[in-house]
């Protein structure tokens, strides 16, 4: 039991893995840190408030008398928290990745020729075809066809 646990453990995907959560716990506060502190304020300005999360707020009655607050402002942060988040992914990571993974291949690529395709039915179909009609002309030998 023991032996298969230190099997799994020792996978690499599931290093992977724990590396990219802690990565990803520690590049998650610096986008909270950046929308808190800059962009959440900013955007409260502009809609006069103290921050985006308080500039929409609809105070709505309740069946009890009191009242419920329904916080778009809220929404529309976290939406450009996701967007921000998925921004910084893709052009930190999975861009230079991919630019790396094409240079790769180009690499391996260099010092192959193309290989050459064998000939399909129809071009061998239609050598035959071509030389029965020369055959059939006189210009061949060789090849008769009876009939």
């Amino acid at each position: 039991m023991l032996k298969g646990f230190k099997e799994f453990i020792m996978r690499g995907n599931v290093i992977d893995l724990a590396v990219a959560v802690v990565i990803g716990a520690a590049f998650t506060a610096i986008v909270n840190a950046l929308i808190d502190g800059l962009l959440n304020p900013a955007l409260g300005a502009l809609f006069n408030a103290d921050s985006l999360k308080t500039a929409f707020v609809v105070e709505i009655p309740t069946m009890s008398g009191g009242s419920a607050e329904l916080m778009f402002g809220a929404v529309l942060a976290a939406v450009i928290q996701f967007l921000l988040v998925a921004a910084a992914v893709y052009f930190a990571l999975v861009t230079p990745i991919n630019h790396i993974k094409h240079k790769a291949e180009e690499r391996r690529n260099a010092g192959l020729e193309p290989k050459e395709t064998a000939p399909t039915e129809l071009d061998l179909l239609t050598q035959i075809r071509d030389l029965l009609a020369k055959t059939e002309s006189g210009g061949g030998e060789g090849l008769h066809v009876a009939r």
